[in-house]
């Protein structure tokens, strides 16, 4: 299974976002990957509905919503509604995490759940085969420009073995310091969809740095 690379628009040129998007999707990207941050479950702030709304009819690459706030099931609809492809939610921002992925379902998009660094995978277990994508967090959220944690690896290949184990069918995706020098570890123990920000959109050229994390998940 090749690797999907999903450019977090974190790092990209806010004054030229419609161009920097442009540029990923001409090079081969497949998702658009969105950071929703509220200032509370992590410091920073960020977008809200209307950056998806805005995005969708510019694109056609898939809406990779990532929402980093307490209590998700609060915005679930508004972003449904504005056009995300994939939803996620952080199992350690909701005491109701079941109820928040099956409310994305029921919008008719696909449900992810996000854990963070310090957060076993025996923590997501009972609701693995309700969901079309886990995101290992190899950073700690919120921030962008992080080393990869090389300790998330090993929740990686535990997903891919319950996984396999289970006969469940969901795409393992990374968001976190991912690079030329981290991607191919991540994709042998079982990651197939890699976030990345700063990496792609250090103003050398995006379309190149791209073409190599493809090359290395091939």
């Amino acid at each position: 299974m090749s690797g999907i690379i999903s450019p977090s628009i974190l790092s990209a040129d806010y004054t030229n976002l419609e161009r920097d998007v442009k540029l990923v999707e001409a090079a081969g990207a497949e998702y658009l990957h969105i950071d929703v941050m509220d200032g509370s479950f992590v410091p920073a702030i960020s977008y809200g509905p209307n950056w998806v709304k805005q995005l969708r009819p510019e694109t056609d690459l898939v809406l990779d919503v990532h929402l980093m706030i307490v209590n998700p099931e609060r915005f679930v609809d508004d972003f449904a509604d504005a056009g995300a492809d994939i939803i996620g939610v952080h199992v350690e921002a909701t005491p109701h995490i079941h109820r928040v992925l099956q409310m994305i379902k029921n919008k008719g998009v696909k449900a992810e759940v996000v854990i963070n660094p310090g957060t076993p995978v025996s923590a997501i277990e009972s609701v693995l085969d309700m969901v079309d994508q886990v995101l290992v967090m190899t950073v700690n959220p919120g921030f962008g420009g992080q080393k990869f944690l090389p300790s998330t690896i090993e929740k990686i290949a535990q997903l891919k073995v319950f996984r396999d184990d289970r006969g469940l069918d969901f795409d393992i995706e990374i968001d976190g310091g991912v690079n030329n020098e981290t991607i191919a570890a991540a994709y042998e123990a079982g990651a197939n969809v890699f976030v990345a920000g700063s990496y792609v959109y250090d103003k050398v050229d995006p379309a190149a740095k791209i073409a190599i994390l493809k090359e290395l998940t091939k």
